[in-house]
């Protein structure tokens, strides 16, 4: 690796024409650290001033370079004035150049009979075609510039540095890749069958594209030389995620052995488990009977039944000798689960300990130094677990409920706090297990899960049914009341979720108080409890107790009760506004019902007008429980960013490559990096400088 820590490209950034100190802090954010690092600063779209264009010849919604003679220049006098230009050319079409910010002297340079070339995106305006702010050019018949030779790229930008300044810097950058290309990290028997171009010529062409290149190819980035790079972004992904695979592999775990308590458990449950929940605790004690550390992502949709398997696996681990954490993203869920295990693990004489945000002083400390001492075995709380005051005795199994819910900083603290260093012995780290209720589909699960063996639970248990979806205006809100309180009355127990805790003059939405009230004053015989994130924990806590021994009919809520909430009997979900939300909390809200045998009804509220998405996602929603297809369809009106939540905060943001527009690409970028990963240590050291830079030690996660 000496010769790449020497080439010019790996330089300091300070080494380029025009760049001090303080220009440097503004390229440090966009990334952009070294001269490397420009190079894979890739443009964001593309201009084709390769080519004039005829006025004659051009419609709304394209983008051109035209030039013409000017006719006329005047500022309109209306509230919001603009600068209209207008140019005829030689086909003899007019076409209007309208600016809305502009100074008088700049009005002054376009004179009657002046040759004008102007670039930019066609619109239909109330005196023909326009272009808003284009970008142009003022020259006389005997002084015509000539045409661009290549594609002129866009750069995204940050404040204080402009097109102009970066463009020059990445020119020079250029010039010094064609003196010092990149090593070649993949070889020609993986090119060459794939059709793909050498490292070096896709970034020339990617920075400085002729026109033969094809603008319509480069912007649907089927472009070979975008291929390319979005092959070696995603390998870069795939082999960083195996070597932590081989990374976990080569420290050691405590071992679990088989476990009396845990069948013992499974013997008192008021059911029985089923196939997928039994596969997937076979694959978990097989994991933890192994001396090196389990990472086992379990999926399951809502109600799935996860929270059992998180049991058993912790009644092993306990039964072992060993403290288990249990990190839940809210604090209502860890007291669920507080209340949950201790029903299961307390007759089998295992303590659980719940550590939540609103313990005294003295209950507080009492319940670390039962962490430090080992007495508490089961340790269940929010991210309070990963702060530095928490210390456990012999950490070996770390259980984190809702993923995408916690950063990557967060979870690798809490990993770390069961790290055993020891000078004889292999560094020790604890088992772990990731739950999530939000199915991820297969493409991001392979991708951004790479590092993780996957376990999925694709069964409900026996006799549930399918909840029944309606999707009704807020026009209907008070038949859906009056039909919710005769419900009640025959015994079923009802949410209703509203997105807003109280009113709000700049949302159209109702506020769960406003509801709850109104509730309350036409049917005053109706329980009602209300829930919020503004009220404290020991309230909250009060309040789902009453709900779930039916000493309330109906929980007005926020979206606070999201995840977790287990209340069997209640079987109506009532989502106002629900075109505010996204499909995945939709469908975890909606799985707060369909817990018991009843049939249950979701009626989801929507407030006109609604968007061509928010519309789409209510269809989905009425046509499917599955949370998998869900999911899929998730994908494809989000795309991948927002769908994997805050793990993407672990430099799994890409440069080029889209998870879902790219989908095609990862099997075989999963067989390449296999081989890969085998191969030459500095080719991967080379990918992984590349393309994830300073972020690498985010990938322990």
């Amino acid at each position: 690796m000496t010769e790449m820590s020497e080439s010019p490209l790996k330089q300091s950034l300070t080494t380029l024409k025009g760049v001090g100190e303080k220009m440097v802090e503004k390229l440090n954010k966009l990334g952009l650290f070294n001269v490397q690092d420009l190079l894979f600063h890739l443009p964001r779209n593309y201009q084709d001033k390769t080519v004039l264009t005829n006025i004659s010849q051009l419609y709304p919604g394209t983008e051109a370079l035209i030039e013409g003679e000017i006719l006329s220049q005047h500022m309109t006098q209306s509230r919001n004035s603009s600068l209209l230009v207008k140019v005829i050319d030689g086909s003899g079409q007019t076409l209007t150049c309208r600016f809305f910010h502009f100074h008088f002297r700049q009005a002054q340079q376009f004179k009657r009979g002046s040759r004008l070339r102007a670039y930019g995106e066609i619109n239909g305006g109330p005196t023909g075609l326009e272009m808003v702010h284009p970008t142009y050019q003022l020259f006389s018949e005997d002084n015509i510039p000539p045409l661009e030779t290549t594609l002129t790229p866009s750069y995204p930008l940050t404040d204080g540095i402009g097109q102009t300044t970066l463009l020059k810097l990445i020119k020079q950058a250029i010039s010094l890749l064609k003196h010092y290309p990149l090593p070649e990290a993949i070889s020609e028997d993986i090119l060459i069958p794939l059709n793909l171009p050498g490292i070096n010529q896709a970034l020339l062409t990617l920075h400085e594209p002729q026109a033969s290149d094809g603008l319509a190819s480069i912007k649907s980035f089927r472009h070979p030389a975008q291929q390319r790079l979005i092959f070696e972004e995603l390998l870069t992904s795939q082999l960083s995620l195996q070597l932590m695979r081989e990374k976990q592999r080569q420290f050691s775990a405590p071992i679990f052995p088989a476990s009396p308590q845990a069948e013992q458990l499974i013997q008192q449950l008021p059911f029985s488990l089923t196939q997928a929940q039994q596969r997937v605790m076979a694959e978990i004690r097989q994991d933890i009977s192994q001396p090196c550390p389990m990472q086992r992502l379990v999926q399951g949709d809502v109600g799935s039944g996860k929270t059992i398997i998180a049991a058993l696996a912790a009644v092993q681990a306990a039964e072992a000798g060993f403290q288990v954490a249990i990190m839940a993203p809210t604090e209502i869920l860890s007291e669920q689960h507080f209340i949950q295990f201790s029903e299961w693990l307390q007759p089998l004489n295992l303590n659980v300990a719940w550590l939540n945000g609103r313990m005294k002083v003295a209950e507080k400390r009492q319940a670390l130094e039962g962490m430090v001492s080992g007495e508490a075995q089961i340790i269940i709380g929010t991210h309070a677990l990963f702060q530095d005051s928490v210390q456990f005795q012999n950490l070996g199994l770390v259980v984190i409920d809702e993923q995408h819910r916690f950063g990557v900083h967060q979870r690798l603290a809490l990993h770390s706090k069961g790290k055993v260093e020891s000078e004889s012995a292999l560094e020790q780290h604890p088992h772990q297990l990731i739950m999530t209720a939000t199915p991820i589909p297969r493409t991001l699960a392979m991708t951004a899960y790479g590092d993780l063996d996957l376990s999925i639970i694709d069964e409900l248990p026996p006799g549930r049914q399918p909840i029944q979806t309606a999707v009704l205006s807020n026009e209907k809100r008070f038949d859906v009341m009056e039909n919710l309180v005769k419900q009640c009355e025959q015994g079923v127990q009802a949410y209703w979720v509203c997105p807003l805790i109280e009113a709000s003059d700049l949302l159209i939405a109702q506020a769960a108080e406003v509801t709850a009230q109104q509730f309350t004053e036409q049917w005053p015989n109706l329980r009602i409890g209300l829930i919020h994130g503004r009220l404290k924990g020991a309230e909250k806590g009060q309040i789902m107790k009453a709900f779930k021994a039916h000493e309330l009919d109906l929980l007005v809520a926020t979206t606070v009760i999201e995840v977790g909430v287990n209340v069997p009997n209640a079987s109506l979900m009532i989502i106002e506004n629900a075109e505010r939300l996204g499909l995945a909390q939709l469908h975890q809200l909606r799985g707060r019902v369909g817990r018991g045998s009843k049939q249950s009804h979701c009626v989801l509220l929507y407030q006109s007008p609604m968007s061509e998405t928010s519309k789409k996602r209510l269809s989905i929603m009425r046509a499917s429980t599955d949370g998998f297809k869900i999911a899929e369809e998730d994908l494809k009106i989000r795309g991948p960013g927002e769908i994997l939540g805050t793990r993407q905060t672990g430099g799994m943001l890409f440069r080029i490559a889209d998870l879902q527009r790219d989908a095609e690409w990862i099997p075989k970028v999963k067989q390449v990096a296999e081989a890969l990963a085998q191969s030459d240590d500095d080719v991967i050291e080379a990918l992984q400088d590349r393309w994830i830079g300073d972020k690498r030690d985010y990938q322990q996660a």
